[in-house]
């Protein structure tokens, strides 16, 4: 609650390949991982990071899973994200995402 904003991203943290390869292979980045969510404040300090959630997790659905968003917006913290948070309503913010026919 004293925080003036947060910073809300997700990262990939590669991994050796486990015996059940499927929920831990990220698309998009093409290889094996887990992801996990961090938290940080105007300076770039750690505040908070979640549990490791399988790679293929998408960012929007592990804050949601973790219960991020509500916590966040229950605080009143105005929060910064990136695109990947597109849909997540309540206190958290992201950039304008332009529609791929209207020209730059």
């Amino acid at each position: 609650r004293q925080l003036a904003f947060a910073i809300l991203d997700g990262t990939l943290i590669p991994i050796d390949r486990v015996a059940d390869q499927r929920p831990y292979y990220s698309g998009k980045h093409k290889r094996h991982g887990v992801n996990v969510q961090v938290i940080a404040d105007a300076a770039g300090r750690l505040i908070w990071a979640s549990a490791a959630l399988p790679g293929r997790t998408h960012d929007l659905s592990a804050a949601r899973q973790l219960g991020i968003i509500d916590a966040l917006t229950s605080a009143d913290v105005m929060t910064f994200a990136d695109k990947g948070y597109q849909g997540a309503r309540g206190t958290i913010r992201v950039p304008f995402k332009r529609h791929r026919s209207r020209p730059k």
